[in-house]
């Protein structure tokens, strides 16, 4: 696969989650069944062990495995992918990076070191050293709000200057005046944001997003992105709507305190355009099963853009 710019890094990408059977085992036919649903969704491009991927609860036997199952069948298509070379140990971590490397994926995506919070000057050093570790692969920075160390738009350029290959960012936005700092200091990296706020960020000035969206629904999410170029004010409708949703079927699933994982496979789940299923790795709590319908028939109808026929 040929190396992504940061001006390729855009739209709607697709992650891959992991099926589990009742042991706790990927089900490798249901994940390759899924991958192909993605692949042929429509989205910019599919990246696999985000957060929802689960890569903190896999060994380096499935991590491989996945990264494989993806790059055969993105490469056959011709689809842009990425794969995350995340992992809490750092030694762990560079060599994920270079084994994903080695796959030649579009980018690699990377956390920051998380047990302790990082300066300024670790940042920069732990992001050159990962560059290192891709050789001519790009990075892609993943700082999520759960993050120890939050990256602002002044130390995203500092790192960016640093580490050429560093092409983009994952992060959660921000207001209009994070939008103008990261144009105006970061202005030559992609910057993705959170895909329930996408038509907000498409208007401030993000690029795309690793979508939550997508989770529940890889067409429909493709198809909002375009309407956000099309009929942004109907979008932002839309988005005003999947807030609503989020309101009744996600907050209280955060409220009892299950993670990102369990809240993107029960998207996907009431999406229902996989078998993925609400399990999750040992020892995380997954979202009910009985949850799952009200949901899918409020998603319905409040969203009925996000379902195409």
């Amino acid at each position: 696969m040929k190396a992504l710019r940061a001006v390729d890094v855009r739209g709607v990408w697709g992650t891959v989650l992991l099926p589990l059977g009742g042991d706790g085992a990927i089900d490798w036919g249901r994940l390759a069944a899924q991958i192909d649903t993605l692949v042929a969704s429509g989205v910019d491009g599919v990246y696999a062990h985000g957060t929802a991927g689960e890569f903190h609860a896999i060994d380096e036997g499935e991590f491989d495995r996945v990264n494989e199952v993806l790059a055969t069948r993105c490469e056959a298509a011709g689809l842009p992918f990425q794969l995350g070379g995340s992992h809490p140990a750092t030694p762990v971590m560079l060599g994920r990076i270079r084994r994903a490397a080695a796959l030649e994926p579009g980018a690699i995506q990377v956390i920051l070191p998380d047990w302790v919070p990082l300066n300024d000057d670790e940042v920069v050093r732990f992001l050159a050293g990962a560059a290192e570790a891709a050789g001519p692969v790009p990075l892609v920075l993943y700082n999520p709000p759960h993050a120890k160390t939050q990256i602002g738009p002044a130390l995203l350029a500092r790192a960016a200057e640093a580490t050429p290959s560093l092409i983009g960012v994952k992060m959660a936005g921000g207001d209009e005046d994070w939008y103008t700092a990261m144009a105006e200091l970061a202005g030559d990296l992609s910057v993705f944001v959170p895909g329930h706020l996408l038509a907000t960020g498409i208007a401030r000035g993000a690029h795309g997003s690793y979508s939550n969206v997508a989770a529940m629904s890889p067409r429909g999410a493709v198809a909002w992105y375009r309407m956000m170029t099309t009929d942004p004010e109907d979008a932002l409708d839309l988005e005003a709507r999947i807030a609503e949703f989020f309101r009744r079927h996600i907050a209280p699933l955060q409220v009892a305190r299950l993670s990102n994982p369990a809240l993107d496979k029960f998207l996907a789940t009431v999406g229902g355009w996989a078998d993925i299923g609400t399990r999750l790795r040992w020892p995380a709590s997954s979202a009910p099963d009985d949850a799952v319908a009200p949901a899918r028939a409020d998603a319905h109808r409040l969203l009925p853009e996000l379902f195409p026929v």
